[in-house]
């Protein structure tokens, strides 16, 4: 292995890897070899997102890849030249990092970015993320300024929630949640409890939907006023009786089922806005009445990914325990499980909540 200083590492590890639709079987695969600049990090934690889920089961991209961009570690390796990590460092790692300085890094549109778009986290095959593997690579520019230490005190398991947090401060941020707002937020898996828990920490009252028992459930022990099965008539009726028969000032989708759009704009008062989160699918197409937007003008918004300069705050969200994310962690599962894995975070039941891999 090229590099400067490192640990013993073996010259092949377990991996996850993406065959084709609806198909990721665990193989033996190179361990990535580092150059200069870069660093090699043993993954300790990755949580599945509903990124990854999408495009293992709809086969919108193509084998063979190695997904997985939750990521927590220890740096095992690092390459000529770097100086900010040694062995031994307890890392979290992002997969993009803007340049900066582009037309839409002067926006802070950072996911529009061409250089954010090349990804810098790999574990072999093209570049895809990696996390469902024992090892990855992180790349220059990775390592220089997508790369955060862990507290000691603060668990791996922890540490994966900065991207996801992250992402979830841009959108609340885009959907202009404030102090005092009434905020419904559709869906409350991973993803949708960040949001509702971060637009209750700016000091807006939530309501949540879920159709699992269990989510309801412990999205009102976590900070919802409320919680209701999607398709309850008294949703309809509370988000009324809390704004004098307007409606929500925001709502958040965090759930990509198609109908929710025109159910949130039907919850959005006249000027509200809705923030569509969980629709990034290349292929799903929307309906909605054009009434909602070019008479009650109500805004539709899209958020996408995190943001560069909101990095510090995740981190001092998930590092100082000003969220509770360990409670959204309800299962744990070694690579050699990932198919069920999988399974479970894409169709949920029971309890689960977020599925974390532990290679």
């Amino acid at each position: 292995m090229e590099g400067g200083a490192t640990v013993p590492v073996a010259r092949t590890m377990r991996a996850a890897v993406y065959r084709g639709q609806g198909r990721v079987q665990v193989e033996q695969v190179p361990v990535p070899e580092i150059g200069p600049g870069e660093v090699l990090i043993r993954v300790a934690a990755c949580g599945i997102c509903g990124t990854d889920i999408k495009k293992i089961e709809h086969g919108f991209i193509e084998p063979p890849l190695i997904l997985g961009h939750e990521v927590a570690g220890t740096v095992v390796a690092v390459g000529d030249g770097v100086s900010r990590w040694k062995p031994g460092d307890r890392v979290v790692s992002f997969h993009h990092v803007p340049c900066g300085t582009c037309f839409y890094c002067e926006r802070r549109l950072f996911s529009q970015c061409e250089k954010y778009k090349q990804v810098g986290l790999t574990a072999g095959f093209r570049p895809s993320g990696g996390g469902f593997a024992e090892y990855v690579r992180a790349m220059p520019w990775i390592a220089e300024h997508g790369m955060v230490a862990i507290p000691a005190d603060v668990t791996f398991e922890e540490a994966t929630f900065i991207e996801p947090l992250n992402t979830c401060i841009k959108a609340v941020e885009k959907a202009r949640v404030a102090e005092g707002e009434q905020v419904a937020v559709l869906g409350q898996g991973p993803i949708g409890m960040l949001l509702m828990m971060l637009a209750a920490r700016l000091g807006a009252e939530v309501v949540t939907t879920d159709p699992l028992p269990s989510r309801r459930t412990a999205s009102a022990r976590l900070g919802a006023s409320a919680s209701f099965e999607p398709a309850s008539p008294g949703l309809v009726s509370e988000i009324r009786r809390r704004t004098t028969g307007r409606g929500a000032d925001a709502v958040l989708v965090a759930a990509a089922h198609p109908a929710l759009v025109e159910q949130a704009l039907s919850l959005a008062r006249p000027g509200g806005r809705v923030l569509l989160f969980a629709h990034n699918d290349p292929v799903l197409r929307l309906e909605f009445a054009a009434a909602a937007v070019g008479i009650e003008e109500k805004e539709i918004l899209g958020s996408y990914s995190a943001a560069l300069d909101r990095q510090e705050m995740a981190a001092k969200l998930v590092f100082e325990r000003l969220l509770p994310v360990r409670e959204l962690i309800s299962h744990r599962m070694p690579l050699d499980e990932m198919p069920q894995a999988l399974e479970l975070a894409a169709r949920p039941r029971g309890e689960s909540m977020k599925v974390m891999v532990i290679p």
